[in-house]
């Protein structure tokens, strides 16, 4: 993981001052858990849960949003400020202040799409199968949230259909039983010969 923090931290910033780090995936493949690791691997970077930004009536219709409240002002080099929402009461909460950072990491579905990879120093794509990382979110969530998640896999199939982010991932993240296992993507930005990984025996792990 570290040769991974020290490859984002030499990037050239992509948002004003901001190297923006993106991790997409399928709902349930894990960016979570490795958006928080990389943060600490990071030395405490922010990072963005675009669960805080989508909404029951928004699952995917938040980009001006988005843009508006946090991106614009990051490329400014001004603290953004964003109201995360409550999946739970249904309503926005408090407002809380982003600031730059020399990376900032933005997880979630859709963290690739069109709109905001212009500003992306680096995506990176959790490259588990959908079926597979749907079946893992279900079962983290629990019978309760059967009838979202149901209605969240349409949307996300036709999110990815009209918008897919891996063709453009510069990076793909493989889960294994000793780590992460971090590959160049199709986007092909990376040099292929470059390492990011640790390596114990023939597994790549971050």
């Amino acid at each position: 993981m570290h040769h991974l923090a020290s490859h984002l931290r030499h990037l050239p910033p992509s948002c004003g001052p901001v190297r923006l780090v993106g991790v997409d995936g399928h709902a349930g493949s894990g960016k979570s858990t490795f958006a928080g690791r990389s943060a600490a691997a990071l030395g405490g970077a922010p990072v963005l849960r675009l669960d805080d930004i989508a909404t029951h009536e928004e699952l995917f219709a938040w980009t001006e949003r988005l843009l508006r409240e946090v991106i614009e002002p990051l490329g400014r080099g001004e603290t953004a400020h964003y109201r995360p929402y409550d999946w739970r009461t249904r309503r926005f909460g408090t407002a809380r202040a982003l600031a730059p950072a020399p990376v900032l990491l933005i997880e979630g579905v859709g963290a690739g799409r069109r709109a905001l990879r212009p500003y992306l120093a680096r995506l990176l794509w959790m490259d588990l199968p959908r079926e597979e990382a749907w079946r893992r979110g279900r079962d983290r969530d629990g019978e309760e949230q059967r009838a979202f998640w149901d209605g969240w896999v349409e949307a996300e199939r036709a999110h990815f259909a009209e918008d897919p982010s891996r063709p453009f991932a510069d990076l793909l993240v493989r889960q294994g039983p000793m780590g992460y296992e971090v590959l160049p993507g199709p986007a092909g930005t990376v040099d292929p010969n470059q390492d990011f990984t640790h390596r114990d025996g023939s597994s790549a792990v971050c």
